[in-house]
């Protein structure tokens, strides 16, 4: 076994994929990060985080996730992280956005899953897999339908992977954040995110790096699994 375990994260380059890549760094993970597009999110990452390997490459391309996962030599710790936003009422929205949403936030992590464990059980040494819902996976958002839905099949598929992948020494676990400081939030007012401020038990928004460390615990913890843990502050009890 490496001396290193090694990490892949998708949607490394900022948020709570940024800080989960930057944690499992400081923890010895040696890491690699995915992201869909060149820009200036990819070019500060990789500024900041020189020890972790960004690749391009996006998670509902199956043919891209193949091999990328393929080139592993192990792979010990998957976090799917990526995913987009959609708000609209639901009369408004298009079959192609309600597709495109769940492509991405639930196909994206089936892909993923499906190659990261093939890689695991190739290597015969368990590792675990931890996926990024939301809690509007769990409660359901206002003109966040498409959103919620795509959340709730991840909560749903971490459910139903922990019971097929426990007698393989895989862990299966999921994290379902509530409002976390990140760019998501740009579309809001000050006062709109005062107002959602007051309405959380902690009184304030999460850091990405409280994310961070509830992904590296679920992680790291082989006799956790199938669980749903959120990180929002008592907005969901």
């Amino acid at each position: 076994m490496n001396e290193k375990k090694v990490a892949l994260v998708t949607g490394g380059t900022r948020g709570i994929g940024f800080a989960a890549c930057k944690l499992l760094e400081e923890r010895g993970y040696r890491v690699t990060a995915t992201y869909s597009h060149e820009g200036e999110d990819a070019e500060r990452a990789r500024e900041r985080l020189k020890g972790v390997r960004f690749v391009r490459a996006d998670v509902t391309d199956e043919a891209a996730i193949r091999a990328l996962i393929e080139r592993m030599e192990r792979l010990d710790l998957l976090v799917c992280n990526a995913g987009v936003a959609s708000f609209a009422q639901v009369q408004d929205i298009a079959l192609s956005e309600w597709e495109r949403v769940m492509r991405v936030n639930a196909g994206g992590v089936f892909l993923c899953c499906k190659h990261a464990v093939k890689k695991m059980l190739s290597v015969g040494e368990g590792g675990a897999i931890v996926n990024v819902s939301s809690i509007w996976g769990e409660t359901g958002g206002s003109c966040e339908s498409a959103y919620s839905a795509s959340k709730g099949a991840v909560i749903a598929f971490t459910k139903a992977l922990a019971k097929e992948l426990a007698p393989s020494h895989i862990t299966v676990n999921c994290v379902t954040p509530g409002v976390i400081n990140t760019a998501m939030n740009a579309r809001f007012t000050t006062e709109e995110l005062n107002a959602m401020a007051e309405d959380i038990p902690v009184g304030r928004f999460g850091d990405p790096a409280e994310v961070a460390r509830a992904i590296l615990f679920l992680g790291s913890e082989p006799y956790i699994t199938g669980q749903i843990l959120g990180v929002n502050g008592g907005a969901h009890i």
